[in-house]
């Protein structure tokens, strides 16, 4: 065993048996630091507070969510209470490194630090991500390994998308449609063909270790968290180039009319995602796979575009003329 993970194993173990109070609280942080609770704060922000600051969120954790599956799935790392059954307060079925936790909440909570540059929001996100941080290690899912790479691939992430921001997305919003939309869905493409050369390339899984009873459940688990997230960052993607362009809604508008849209889009965003998993079949793969993408495309086309659309044509939302056209190729 690591060093580095012997000591987070036994730092679990102190927790775990000199705080036994801490368990609730954990669960919770632990909880926050899921997709659906981010996905609530997406659909609020974007429909009903800030447009811009919604969509950036949309786009950046659906992006590091994709990555962490793929990362997770090459790199097929056993969680703690896989080598050591006593440590797991909680299970996944997923692999371990890098901890998504700890990635998403770096993504999310640094990304609002930067975003409103004052002091306060930066503590508050600091302390969320410690809190959130610790609940994976506490509940004996994530070592200190997972820990630090989920947040160093957060900070990359971020880096790059104030990099675009600086040097690119002016240039982006400035090409016509069509090359937009090609844009939003070859660059996750990439991605994804990427990480398939990758898995080809290293073959099965070895089998031949202590924690092997959960391979053939981890194998399943990231081959659908990467379809899924696949999905979402495609629907995302082409939704708010197409919310852009064709549709320009505002956020603003009277409070009795932004809480009707969040309950109106909330409602159909629950049905189209509980509806939709229930069709989808777990068996062959084959099928399933590109189901799931379809699934998460479509629920995610729905938040940035159909659902904005909708909006204005009930008079729930405001929208912006259509604006000079400049066009770069």
């Amino acid at each position: 065993m690591e060093p580095l993970q012997e000591l987070s194993f036994e730092l679990t173990q102190w927790i775990q048996v000199n705080y036994p109070q801490l368990e609730d609280f954990f669960r919770l942080q632990s909880n926050i630091g899921r997709f659906e609770f981010y996905l609530l704060v997406i659909l609020l922000v974007y429909w009903c507070l800030d447009k811009t600051l919604g969509r950036s969120i949309a786009y950046l954790l659906t992006f590091s969510y994709l990555i962490n599956s793929m990362l997770k799935h090459v790199l097929g790392d056993p969680r703690p209470y896989w080598l050591d059954a006593t440590l797991g307060l909680d299970t996944e079925e997923s692999y371990g490194v890098p901890s998504g936790h700890a990635q998403a909440a770096t993504v999310f909570f640094g990304f609002l630090g930067l975003w409103f540059k004052k002091a306060w929001v930066w503590i508050l996100a600091i302390i969320m991500i410690m809190l959130i941080c610790i609940s994976r290690i506490y509940l004996g899912v994530h070592d200190l390994e997972d820990i630090i790479a989920g947040i160093l691939i957060g900070i990359v992430i971020l880096a790059g998308y104030f990099t675009w921001q600086r040097y690119l997305a002016q240039r982006f919003a400035n090409r016509i449609l069509g090359q937009r939309l090609l844009i939003a869905i070859l660059v996750p493409l990439g991605l994804v063909a990427v990480y398939l050369i990758i898995m080809i390339i290293i073959g099965q899984p070895d089998t031949n270790v202590t924690w092997s009873t959960y391979i053939d459940v981890a194998e399943k688990t990231s081959i659908d968290n990467v379809a899924t997230s696949f999905g979402a960052v495609l629907g995302f993607g082409i939704g708010f180039v197409l919310e852009v362009s064709r549709v320009r809604f505002l956020s603003t508008g009277p409070i009795g009319k932004r809480a009707l849209r969040f309950v109106v889009g909330l409602l159909t965003t629950v049905l189209l995602w509980l509806g939709l998993e229930l069709i989808i079949p777990t068996e062959p793969l084959a099928l399933s796979i590109p189901l799931r993408i379809i699934h998460l495309f479509l629920v995610c086309l729905w938040i940035a575009y159909y659902a904005p659309w909708i909006f204005v044509k009930l008079r729930l939302a405001d929208s912006k003329p259509e604006p000079e056209v400049s066009i770069t190729i």
